[in-house]
């Protein structure tokens, strides 16, 4: 298990993987991954397992301890220097799943914010992830106002 940078082939993989992991409500569209990707390839990792890329973790950087719906579809609110890294998703292949790639790649992602100084790491999720996100060091901050893709989620934080 190796986790890397992604790369510009790797996209259209993530946007497949994408696609697998979430309802098309709530799933990144490829264009939308593709602009983030443009915007901010030093937040996108991959994790490989036997030569196949198994999972991904991308998201923004944004001023505020938040995540609002806008920063989903906007790339021009990604703010490189901005004091909190976001998480858009973390998502393992269904065959990947229950090997720990989840978790390995959180803590590679929440260690790559704090190695480049930032506050903390926000994310939403819905209700079945939160111990995933507490184990990891977040904490629930309660229900969040995102009504991305029409689901419930929670809102997670990790200070540092």
């Amino acid at each position: 298990m190796r986790i890397r940078n992604a790369k510009p082939e790797d996209v259209e993989e993530i946007i497949r993987i994408e696609a697998v992991c979430f309802p098309p409500a709530e799933a990144a569209r490829p264009e939308d991954v593709r602009a983030r990707y443009a915007a901010f390839p030093e937040n996108f990792f991959v994790c490989e397992q036997g030569g196949r890329i198994a999972g991904f973790i991308n998201g923004c950087t944004t001023d505020a301890p938040a995540l609002p719906d806008a920063l989903y579809h906007d790339v021009s609110l990604h703010r490189p220097d901005g004091a909190y890294q976001t998480v858009f998703g973390l998502d393992v292949l269904p065959e990947f799943r229950k090997n720990g790639i989840g978790g390995r790649l959180i803590r590679h992602y929440v260690d790559a914010a704090r190695a480049r100084g930032k506050k903390g790491v926000v994310l939403t999720c819905k209700d079945h992830m939160i111990r995933f996100y507490e184990r990891a060091g977040f904490t629930c901050q309660g229900v969040s106002a995102s009504s991305h893709g029409g689901a419930k989620w929670n809102d997670m934080r990790i200070d540092f």
